[in-house]
């Protein structure tokens, strides 16, 4: 396995993801309209924005695991059955810590 190759990848989904929280972040801050409809629609939009930013903070937290198991060794290892996890896999899903086959029981 590749450990300069994944790294690379999560690092840049990282920044990625900080960048894009950031941006959440700042619309959610942003003054609200005055006009009942407007804001009726801007709080439907809050709600997405907040669904974004829990399940960003979600792959940030899964991110930094998947870089701490790069640091010892286990990244890439099934926490299921101990197999490895497929490169393919991996590169689809970097932060994964189930194989396909434990995935799918």
């Amino acid at each position: 396995m590749q450990k300069e190759k994944f790294e690379k990848i999560l690092r840049g989904r990282l920044q990625d993801l900080n960048r894009r929280l950031h941006l959440v972040d700042s619309d959610l801050g942003r003054r609200k309209d005055a006009d009942d409809e407007d804001r009726a629609v801007e709080l439907e939009n809050n709600d997405v924005l907040e669904g974004f930013g829990r399940a960003g903070q979600e792959e940030v937290r899964a991110i930094h695991a998947a870089l701490q198991r790069l640091e010892s060794g286990t990244f890439g290892i099934c926490v299921e059955c101990g197999a490895p996890i497929s490169e393919a896999r991996l590169e689809a899903v970097p932060f994964a810590v189930k194989c396909q086959s434990c995935l799918s029981e």
